[in-house]
């Protein structure tokens, strides 16, 4: 999920160690795990867009890579069975789910050796410290610290430990000579959290997890179809999409080679179901089901789409809750605008903890939001 902006040797500890065992009642855990424990910033998704094409070998007809790197894979109409089937002029219905998620990009090797970052993504500063990093090089993966510059708490005045430092003042310590960084590091190599996935009772818990979901909703939503024999008669699109973090860039430019009919932004949203936030401002609610994102800054959605989703759920008994964004927007907004338009809507997972390492997910929402996908594609 964009946030809003104000103006606008492989030796890590995440994407080395082995996927845990599938543990969420039916739910593919190991597959969302290597998704968001695999590196990817705005511009820098190309490893992650590499797990998705192993994982959908047999679930589309054709897949291209476009020019900002976004991966279109298109499917025809098919019959239960799963053959494809002719059908005169088909719908197409194009889901987007961006690869990227917030991390950094390198700007400068200081002559002792520290690497200075500048943002690719909203972040809030005072979920920056003290934090693991990877720092993903043409060489390898280097782990590193993440601190800002300033006197540590022993030392520090009263004054000092009352500052919330900007991203700039972030450095990275690789523990290198100057030397030796320098040589390793470049300007515009790219930096992501290390912080491993893990279930926590009912929950999911990851960096990443904005927008590793959708990434995650566009591939089991259509081995999903296959599982229950559904039949669809419209031309499916699924977009992974690069650049979301940082203005929609890549569904953009996918939306508009697809000239989808009806567009679905797949995303989180906002669960501020926690303490300290007000009953009216928390988005959604952990357990509810999936969010039916009627409105954000970016896009308002098709009113009959919402009405259309509802009224599946509703039949198929799949929980869901209507959700709107104060702030912020998402890839929907993208197909909704490209060429003379589509209708759009967005399909979302509340989150908690959205933009740090700790993003958490309920599986209730998860597999709500797999069904609802599945069960609208078969009833175009």
């Amino acid at each position: 999920m964009a946030k809003k902006s104000k103006t606008v040797s492989k030796i890590t500890r995440s994407t080395s160690r082995k996927a845990p065992k599938p543990a969420g009642g039916g739910l593919d855990l190991a597959l969302l795990t290597r998704l968001c424990e695999t590196p990817g910033v705005p511009g820098r998704e190309e490893r992650v867009r590499a797990v998705i094409e192993k994982e959908i070998k047999g679930l589309f007809d054709s897949t291209e890579v476009d020019a900002l790197g976004s991966l279109i894979c298109r499917r025809q109409p098919r019959d239960a069975s799963g053959k494809r089937k002719s059908v005169k002029n088909p719908k197409t219905v194009m889901m987007l789910c961006h690869m990227d998620e917030i991390g950094f990009y390198v700007t400068h090797v200081c002559d002792k050796g520290y690497v200075y970052i500048d943002a690719a993504g909203g972040f809030d500063t005072r979920n920056l410290f003290s934090r693991r990093v990877t720092v993903c090089t043409d060489s390898g993966d280097l782990p590193g610290v993440m601190n800002p510059g300033g006197r540590p708490v022993h030392i520090a005045s009263p004054e000092d430990r009352k500052k919330v430092p900007e991203v700039k003042e972030f450095m990275v310590d690789l523990g290198m000579t100057s030397e030796e960084a320098k040589k390793r590091v470049k300007v515009g190599d790219y930096i992501v959290m290390n912080e491993p996935a893990m279930k926590m009772g009912d929950k999911f818990v990851s960096k990443a997890l904005d927008n590793r979901v959708a990434c995650w909703l566009g591939i089991d939503s259509v081995r999903e179809l296959a599982k229950l024999k559904l039949a669809h008669n419209c031309e499916l699109v699924v977009a992974f999409t690069t650049q979301e973090e940082v203005g929609l860039r890549g569904a953009r430019t996918a939306s508009f080679a697809v000239r989808p009919d009806i567009g679905i932004g797949i995303d989180v949203t906002l669960a501020c179901d926690t303490p300290g936030v007000p009953e009216n401002e928390r988005v959604t609610v952990q357990g509810k089901g999936f969010g039916l994102h009627v409105k954000d800054s970016s896009f308002i959605a098709d009113h009959t789409l919402v009405r259309d989703f509802e009224q599946l759920a509703i039949k198929n008994k799949i929980p869901y809750q209507r959700c709107i964004l104060a702030a912020g927007g998402q890839d929907g907004a993208a197909a909704q605008q490209a060429a003379a338009g589509a209708k759009a809507i967005g399909i979302t997972v509340g989150t908690r903890y959205i933009h740090t390492v700790t993003e958490t997910i309920d599986l209730t929402d998860l597999r709500a939001a797999r069904d609802i996908l599945a069960r609208y594609v078969a009833s175009v």
